[in-house]
């Protein structure tokens, strides 16, 4: 135990590991290597000592060179001359630490990373193999030149010219460019065994989807065969199968491997079965007709066939990687790393039959707006993993847009399977900034059966079948309720919503006003909107029939603008009839919640030339005060143009007292469920006279609505009401009506 953790601990270190696997594997590089004697000299036709040495540089750095010298003085020491050793020093180091160090600037991080990393390979040829080569072989010339080498190419000089100079050449090149990322496998198998695992699992990464092992098994039978055939010896009844002819059939097996097989695969292979040829080249390359000129074509053949592999498999296997981006992309939603809507559409059209329930958490909407959209991502993320543990192998949760999840579990025991997620998910709790959060869940779930061709009007159909489940506190099954409402309910919205925006851009509204009389003697009107219906003769359509629609498709601020205007342009072309004529305008939450709405009123103002204290703006605190510090910049804004703002409806739905402290307002509307009943019921006489009292002490006038008798209109002077409002004063009539009555009165 001991001795392996300070093995772990010092083994790349410079006179460890580096320093005696040098010496174990030049003998095993120099048995690799295959040459013969042409015209005096010996010719290579693969060198992999080079690539050796340049794959210790690239996984142990500086601390190589000890070693790599120790083994060079070693392997070189039999020759008999005194300075073969030193110059064989000197050749080796010179250009793999030339070729290193130029790799290393241009690949400055990532240089020792594994080979099959495809954004490298333009670097490593270059720099490994071509400029690597081409210094060993300078080199060697130059050694040449100067008889260093006398005792190793015999006498005669070397032409640069000469068949054998090309040949070595190329037989250094396949050995670098085949023998680097061969003996850097290799080297780091050595170092450490577990990478035999990495690079397996890396080798069946890289493989096409669909290789299966018969292809495999075929694949490497013809590889055999060939390899088999050239390496029968060469006799007197030698066929076309027995000689250099059967090589150029190598290449083609060995660019179908590269295509189906992986970098990583085939390029191992290749340096094994190039070893193999060119060590046995005798049996298949005739020692008549021209030896030297069949010698030099194999080579070339070699080396032309070693780029060619290295290079298909580089591009197959990139494209490769591309297309698996590419459909992780189209399937995983790239911020939240969860399956995307696409992907569930996939998972549902490959199973017979699923069951698909879908979470709503609109909550998230609003948490979002005050803590960031990456709230959202994590919720759905920590969502995903707490679920996890109850779906199958097979199950997924997939993210959709919003604030929405979607799950798909199998179609058997699906009713207990949603029970179960029900369950879960009311446990779970979100954990933001270390506060412990639980938004609520609505859920609902159907099952469905292949094939899928409407998944986008279902998740329509399931998400309203979630906001009643956020109502009734469990799961709401779609095939139970029943589709039929609730797509009638969506197909009702969106004709509201078409008729509304085509009632925005025709003006296809009508104003109405209702009086509104004050104590004092002084009156101004609401303004009242209703919508024309589609044919001559229908009837009004009243607010509460399009105004949620509206809210709901975001026209509500649209409509309040066409009212506004349309109430100034009616007061501009009756100034003279209706002289200090007072309007009160209804305005919807959207409206409230805009920066730019005391501008726009501004403007429309100027341009009727309309003064501001000819306007009252109503807003609903039910609705409209919600977001109290947004509407409290809007209305003061309104104040102080001049305008005066009234607060509509108060006490109906959740107002509060302590809510209206920080509500800037001229004005109160008491609801009239209160007044309707405030001469039968005391407890509603108690709630009109503290809302009168609160009044006085925020200096707001009262407006009392829904007075329809004198009774109820004394009560409510006795309780310190300002204005009335409601049939006893005056029924809603057409706004364009209003100077007819004027001038009657």
């Amino acid at each position: 135990m001991y001795f392996a953790s300070w093995y772990k601990k010092f083994k790349n270190k410079w006179w460890a590991l580096p320093l005696v696997l040098p010496s174990i594997l030049l003998p095993i590089a120099t048995w690799c290597n295959a040459y013969t004697i042409m015209d005096g000299g010996r010719v290579f036709l693969v060198f992999m000592p080079l690539g050796l040495m340049t794959a210790l540089m690239l996984v142990f750095s500086w601390s190589a060179l000890p070693g790599i010298v120790l083994a060079l003085l070693i392997g070189f020491s039999p020759l008999k001359s005194e300075f073969s050793p030193l110059m064989a020093v000197i050749q080796f180091l010179i250009p793999i630490t030339i070729s290193w160090g130029g790799y290393r600037i241009f690949v400055p991080r990532r240089h020792s990373i594994m080979f099959g990393a495809i954004s490298l390979t333009a670097q490593r040829m270059v720099w490994l193999v071509l400029v690597n080569t081409l210094i060993f072989w300078a080199i060697y010339h130059l050694g040449v030149f100067f008889g260093w080498y006398q005792d190793v190419i015999s006498n005669s000089i070397e032409n640069l010219f000469h068949a054998r100079t090309l040949i070595n050449f190329q037989a250094v090149l396949i050995g670098c460019l085949t023998g680097t990322p061969f003996f850097y496998t290799l080297i780091r198998m050595c170092r450490n065994p577990r990478f035999v695992f990495s690079f397996i699992s890396r080798l069946k990464a890289q493989m096409q989807s669909g290789v299966t092992k018969t292809e495999m098994a075929l694949w490497g039978a013809l590889v055999v065969l060939l390899v088999s055939l050239l390496l029968v010896p060469d006799n007197d009844s030698s066929t076309i199968f027995t000689t250099d002819y059967t090589l150029t059939l190598i290449l083609p097996l060995m660019l179908w491997g590269a295509m189906r097989f992986g970098f990583l695969f085939i390029t191992t292979t290749w340096t094994v079965i190039l070893t193999i040829l060119c060590s046995g080249f005798h049996n298949y390359l005739p020692p008549y007709m021209g030896f030297q000129l069949h010698l030099a074509i194999a080579s070339s053949s070699y080396a032309v066939f070693s780029i060619t592999i290295y290079l298909m498999a580089v591009v197959t296997t990139r494209q490769r990687i591309l297309h698996r981006k590419a459909s992780r992309v189209a399937f995983i939603d790239p911020i939240v790393q969860m399956p995307n809507l696409r992907a569930l559409n996939r998972d549902l059209s490959s199973h017979p039959s699923s069951a698909l329930a879908f979470l709503r958490v609109p909550e998230l909407e609003l948490l979002g707006r005050n803590y960031g959209v990456q709230l959202r991502i994590q919720y759905k993320q920590q969502l995903n993993d707490y679920l996890q543990p109850m779906l199958a192998e097979n199950e997924e949760v997939y993210h959709l847009s919003g604030h929405e999840v979607a799950v798909r579990v199998n179609y058997d025991a699906y009713h207990e399977r949603i029970e179960t997620l029900d369950l879960r998910v009311k446990q779970f709790r979100f954990m933001w900034d270390g506060m412990a959060m639980q938004p609520q869940v609505g859920i609902s779930y159907c099952h469905i059966r292949q094939p899928v061709t409407h998944i986008y009007y279902l998740l329509g159909e399931l998400s309203t079948m979630a906001d009643l489940s956020l109502s009734t506190s469990k799961p709401e099954s779609l095939q139970q309720q029943g589709s039929n409402h609730v797509q009638n309910a969506v197909r009702n919205k969106v004709a509201m919503m078409n008729r509304l925006q085509i009632a925005i851009d025709t003006g296809n509204f009508v104003l109405m006003a209702q009086r509104i009389e004050g104590i004092r003697g002084d009156t101004y009107h609401e303004i009242l909107l209703r919508m024309k219906g589609d044919k001559e003769g229908d009837n009004l359509v009243m607010p509460d029939a399009f105004l949620p629609v509206a809210h709901e498709f975001g026209l509500s601020s649209k409509i309040d603008k066409w009212v506004l205007e349309a109430t100034l342009k009616f007061m501009d072309n009756h100034r003279e009839q209706l002289p200090g004529s007072r309007f009160s305008i209804n305005l919807t939450p959207a409206s409230v919640g805009r920066l730019q709405f005391a501008g726009d009123v501004k403007r429309l103002l100027k341009c009727y030339n309309v003064e501001p204290w000819q306007l009252i703006f109503e807003v609903t605190e039910s609705n409209s005060l919600t977001n109290i510090e947004q509407a409290n910049v809007t209305l003061t804004a309104l104040q102080n143009l001049g305008c005066r703002v009234a607060i509509d409806d108060f006490g109906k739905g959740y107002a509060s007292y302590a809510r209206l402290k920080d509500i800037s307002a001229d004005i109160l509307k008491i609801d009239g469920g209160f007044i309707r009943n405030i001469l039968t019921s005391s407890l509603d006489y108690q709630i009109v006279d503290s809302i009168c009292q609160l009044a006085r002490v925020k200096k707001m006038q009262l407006v009392a609505e829904c007075v329809e008798s004198e009774q109820i209109k004394a009560a409510g002077q006795s309780l310190g009401i300002d204005y009335v409002q409601g049939y006893l004063i005056g029924h809603p009539r057409l706004l364009e009506t209003l100077p007819e009555q004027t001038n009657e009165a």
